[in-house]
């Protein structure tokens, strides 16, 4: 099994009081933890239709946010950009113009360049993805939808065919980089311009 706070050091997603649940767990019932949390949300917040902005965040023009979703203290999100199907922007996260975040949690000081694709993920703090560079999380191409994890040389079934990526602290990720469906990253990677991670074939 997965500890997540091995990957994120200050892992402390509010309302996730089962320590042993899995990523692919959070990302599944992301829509309701959110929801839980705004209700316990104060004043410091922008609460509408189950979409809360922090007073402090930044969002400029022409930014689509679809519920639920919460966006921290001091976050920036650059225009044109598009957040759905639950999201999570811890403090200081930066997401720059025209990206896609669907279905994930970006934790303290993270920066997702421009023209990214984030789905289904768990993106620790202080990581950096450079313009381009995509969490995929479907494998379109195979018959087999289901994604399976690789973890300490064991293969885990995740028993859904929605996942992308679980990123720990301090990581980097080239501009044009994929990380597959599954993709497990420890704190401090480091993925190269152009690569493609794909842990399970």
């Amino acid at each position: 099994m997965i500890n997540i706070k091995h990957f994120l050091q200050n892992f402390y997603f509010p309302l996730i009081q089962d320590k042993t649940k899995q990523p692919w767990d959070v990302i599944t019932d992301l829509e309701n933890i959110i929801i839980n949390r705004i209700s316990m949300l104060n004043t410091d917040y922008k609460i509408e239709n189950n979409i809360a902005i922090h007073k402090t965040a930044l969002i400029e023009k022409n930014v689509t946010i679809k519920a639920p979703a919460i966006i921290e203290k001091n976050c920036f999100i650059g225009a044109n950009a598009y957040l759905r199907n639950g999201i999570y922007l811890a403090e200081n996260v930066k997401i720059g113009a025209s990206c896609e975040i669907k279905s994930s949690c970006i934790f303290n000081n993270s920066a997702i360049a421009h023209f990214n694709f984030i789905g289904d993920s768990v993106i620790g703090q202080k990581v950096n993805f450079e313009a381009g560079s995509i969490t995929a999380n479907h494998y379109n191409e195979r018959k087999e939808k289901r994604i399976f994890v690789t973890y300490n040389g064991i293969i885990i079934d995740t028993k859904t065919e929605k996942f992308g990526s679980l990123v720990g602290d301090n990581s980097k990720i080239g501009a044009n980089a994929v990380l597959s469906p599954g993709t497990i990253l420890e704190a401090n990677s480091i993925v190269k311009r152009l690569e493609l991670i794909e842990q399970v074939k």
